[in-house]
């Protein structure tokens, strides 16, 4: 008999196909085992590290392993869990207003009131503000930052007025100029007299730019109408963006390590600040979560929720696993817009009748679901304990039939 040939042994090449990292690597990304991102770290920290065949398939059994762990059973009550493990907390907040870190002129809304605002997607938060990032070279150089500054901070004339004197009997109003502010505000003379001149009914009689005085003649029929039309003009808007009351400057680290100068604003106006030359619209943040939906869109506002409660939560000592935040705000966008946890978004807008009912205004909800028609399936945690029925979570997801033979059949 001829002799059977003996299988060839695998060559060097073979050898260190089998054992190559990537392919490896490769393996685990089609599998689908592990997240992408999460893969990707894995990936990038073992060519830094020059991890092995072996090492790197010990890493990653311990990853998945890890990974495993930490995912949620099917048919938890996620809801629940994190709407407790954020509630909780929140029962520990205080109710009142900080400071800023290093900026003593400036207050935020912090604690339970900004946890509110944010679920409430409030569309005007008590005390909104900016943390702007400047381009080089203005983040290095303080003149030049000041003059972006100066561009953003709203200026209206009560800020640049030294006197205002009412002439009752000439109906009239002397105002005198403030050199200082206006040398500080970049602001001249003739462009506040400019500006005047665009009031409806106002004249200027006489000016004088050296002592910085002018005076406005109203068309104005009393006193009354004339401390009106004072007030009028105090508020007049002269330079920069409106509702950006102070801006303050400020030092922090830049992603080289290197300090750079940056501004943090009293008032937010997200779309304008960006239109300012200077300004680094990709690090550029606001605490206005509805300014960061109009302007960045629905994927930019659901990052921005998780960020300002984690950050809420974290001033106030206070732990939470992201993943339950992650939750809540995908429930706030995942329609594509902001909406907030209440009667008026996310719980307001539920299909079952009895789940609204449940919620708040419970006659209401019945009175307008029986008018209308509605009907229930039952499908929810909350309309199926009010009928005493097993939830649809845990052992109660599972629909188990089984088919019973009688012992005459058996036969």
């Amino acid at each position: 008999m001829p002799r059977r040939k003996k299988a060839a042994a695998p060559s060097d090449e073979t050898k260190q196909e089998e054992k190559d990292p990537e392919l490896l690597i490769k393996e685990v990304r089609e599998s689908a085992v592990l997240p992408e991102s999460l893969l990707d770290q894995v990936e990038k920290k073992a060519k830094e590290r020059g991890l092995t065949y072996e090492q790197l398939k010990s890493v990653l059994d311990r990853v998945i392993a890890e990974y495993q762990k930490v995912s949620v059973e099917p048919g938890e009550a996620v809801g629940v869990v994190a709407a407790q493990s954020i509630g909780e907390p929140g029962t520990q907040m205080t109710l009142r207003t900080f400071h800023y870190a290093g900026v003593r002129e400036l207050d935020v809304t912090l604690g339970l009131p900004r946890l509110i605002e944010i679920v409430d997607a409030s569309k005007a938060p008590r005390t909104p503000m900016m943390r702007i990032y400047l381009e080089k070279p203005y983040s290095e150089d303080r003149e030049k930052a000041m003059d972006v500054a100066s561009k953003i901070e709203e200026t209206i004339l009560s800020d640049l007025v030294e006197s205002v004197e009412v002439n009752g009997a000439e109906l009239s109003l002397t105002v005198t100029l403030d050199g200082g502010m206006l040398q500080d505000r970049k602001i001249t003379f003739d462009d506040v007299i400019s500006l005047v001149k665009k009031i409806k009914g106002a004249k200027v009689s006489s000016q004088d730019a050296d002592s910085g005085t002018f005076e406005v003649s109203p068309s104005v029929s009393d006193y009354n109408e004339l401390i009106a039309f004072r007030e009028k003009l105090l508020s007049m808007h002269v330079k920069g963006l409106k509702g950006i009351e102070r801006v303050f400057l400020s030092r922090t680290k830049g992603a080289d390590g290197k300090e750079e100068y940056m501004l943090i604003t009293k008032g937010s106006d997200l779309a304008k600040v960006m239109e300012v030359e200077g300004v680094d619209t990709t690090r550029t943040t606001t605490n206005d979560i509805n300014q960061v939906f109009e302007v960045l869109g629905i994927e930019a506002a659901r990052n921005a929720i998780m960020q300002e409660i984690m950050s809420t939560l974290s001033e106030a000592g206070l732990e939470v696993d992201v993943r339950h935040v992650e939750l809540l705000a995908d429930a706030m966008t995942y329609s594509g817009i902001v909406k907030q946890i209440g009667r008026h978004g996310v719980v307001g807008e539920k299909a079952s009748p009895l789940a609204r009912a449940a919620f708040e205004m419970t006659v209401r909800h019945l009175l307008n679901a029986a008018i209308a028609g509605e009907e229930d399936q039952i499908k929810g945690v909350s309309e199926s304990v009010i009928v005493g029925q097993p939830i649809p979570m845990g052992t109660g997801m599972v629909d188990l039939r089984m088919k019973l033979f009688s012992k005459s059949a058996k036969k």
